[in-house]
């Protein structure tokens, strides 16, 4: 009889995916209350739905105008909801068993194990406290930055509460803005500029990258024993500054009418679109709708490929691209082991890195399928659209809010998908592994 429960125990995966999904479920819940609305109405809740589960991915995509839509209580609803997402809700969890004085369970153990990105030498709980202590610097430094800022606009109180949701918003790369035009209206200011792409930046490249460059910098410092950086961080950060330069330079020269701007606004300005879609983070400056093919088709790729793995952004990682471009070299220049930085790779990495690329392309091209099939509005804009809720950015070009029924559900489970990651829902949906004790003998197949 125990054997036969054990079967239907839910893996870590699974525990974890149903976990977000209660989040989403909760939050919609409390964005159809009257009170979430500034006119004391009910938001139907696929709606609703819909922009909960936007928050706790960290997407940003959005049916109606946050700033304008929601009253107080409703955004910081929403605030909540993409907070818990970006840290993740386990996060949460061990802060607050050990703030009690408790101790972890084995099975809180698992799920935490199965929602950090960290490498197995790095004891697991100090590493919560280092991602605690990252967010809050980021988001409080970031806080009384764009306060400070925004105090030349607003009242005080309506000030430092803007900078806040914003500071959060760009460190957990949610891309939810109190303006209707996002930042667009902020395009000029290059003090604003710099601290949104900071604050995005800092969430997108990883927690471990940050404790990798924190421990750095400290031995530097100190003049204590030299602390290398690892590989995971240089192959974070490579690919990561690489594809910003370019989408940068790609949408400079594509955008007639950023080049008509003065040379330093137009260049800050591709920068920061770059870098929005690079991190994941979803905030424009530009008018995204208006923007030419060659922009958009660029914007797509900054987005699939996405941030860095163990941070807040989404999208298939720069890691996993980059392994797969470094295996790719290495077949075509006939070496048999992948190597980078004088260091091997396992192919059991490669294997993941090309099964996250694969079930995402096919995720993509699924989900493209079918709202080409039911949405009115060009290609361009639904590939675009698809390919920024897999890549939880937030990003459009001004359809999310005409779409059918059926293309917000689906934009909803791509998102999930898209924050979760690939590998863990075809795990949670696989469920337990079950390895074989033996091998098929090898099978002769052409291919390409």
């Amino acid at each position: 009889m125990q054997r036969k429960f054990s079967l239907y125990k839910l893996t870590p995966s699974q525990s974890l995916l149903l976990g977000f999904i209660l989040i989403i479920l909760v939050g919609a819940f409390l964005l159809t209350l009257p009170i979430a609305s500034s006119k004391g109405i009910s938001q139907c809740f696929i709606d609703a739905l819909f922009t909960a589960t936007s928050a706790v991915t960290t997407t940003g995509l959005v049916v109606v105008d946050t700033g304008s839509f929601y009253s107080l209580f409703g955004q910081i609803v929403i605030l909540i909801l993409f907070q818990i997402g970006g840290l993740g809700y386990m996060i949460f969890i061990v802060l607050i068993v050990l703030g009690l004085g408790g101790r972890l369970s084995f099975g809180s153990r698992l799920l935490l194990r199965e929602s950090l990105k960290r490498p197995t030498s790095v004891d697991m709980i100090k590493f919560v406290k280092m991602i605690v202590i990252f967010a809050a610097f980021f988001e409080i430094v970031g806080a009384s930055l764009l306060s400070f800022y925004w105090m030349q606009y607003f009242p005080v109180s309506q000030a430092i509460y803007t900078g806040v949701f914003h500071s959060v918003s760009g460190f957990c790369t949610a891309g939810f803005g109190l303006f209707s035009d996002s930042l667009s209206s902020y395009q000029g200011s290059i003090f604003l500029n710099l601290v949104i792409v900071v604050i995005c930046m800092a969430g997108g490249i990883g927690f471990f990258v940050l404790y990798d460059i924190y421990g750095f910098c400290g031995k530097l410092f100190t003049s204590q024993k030299h602390h290398p950086i690892s590989v995971h961080t240089k192959l974070a950060l490579i690919p990561s500054i690489t594809l910003m330069a370019i989408g940068t330079g790609v949408i400079f020269l594509a955008e007639k009418g950023l080049q008509l701007l003065p040379l330093g606004k137009g260049l800050v300005s591709s920068a920061f679109q770059s870098i929005s879609a690079s991190t994941t983070t979803g905030f424009n400056t530009i008018n995204i709708g208006a923007l030419s093919s060659t922009s958009l088709f660029t914007i797509i790729v900054l987005m699939f490929i996405g941030a860095s793995p163990g941070g807040t952004g989404g999208g298939i990682k720069t890691t996993t691209f980059g392994t797969m471009l470094i295996f790719l070299f290495s077949l075509l220049t006939g070496r048999e082991d992948v190597n980078i930085f004088k260091k091997r790779i396992p192919i059991k990495t490669i294997n993941e890195a090309f099964a996250i690329g694969l079930i995402s392309i096919l995720w993509v091209i699924l989900s493209t399928a079918i709202l080409t099939s039911i949405e009115n509005t060009t290609f361009l804009n639904i590939l675009f659209e698809t390919v920024s809720a897999f890549g939880t950015v937030g990003l459009s070009t001004g359809i999310t809010s005409n779409l059918s029924i059926i293309g917000k559900v689906v934009l909803s489970i791509t998102m999930l998908i898209g924050r979760m990651g690939s590998l863990v829902i075809g795990f949670s949906l696989i469920g337990r592994p079950r390895p074989v004790s033996f091998r098929y003998a090898e099978a002769e197949i052409l291919i390409g």
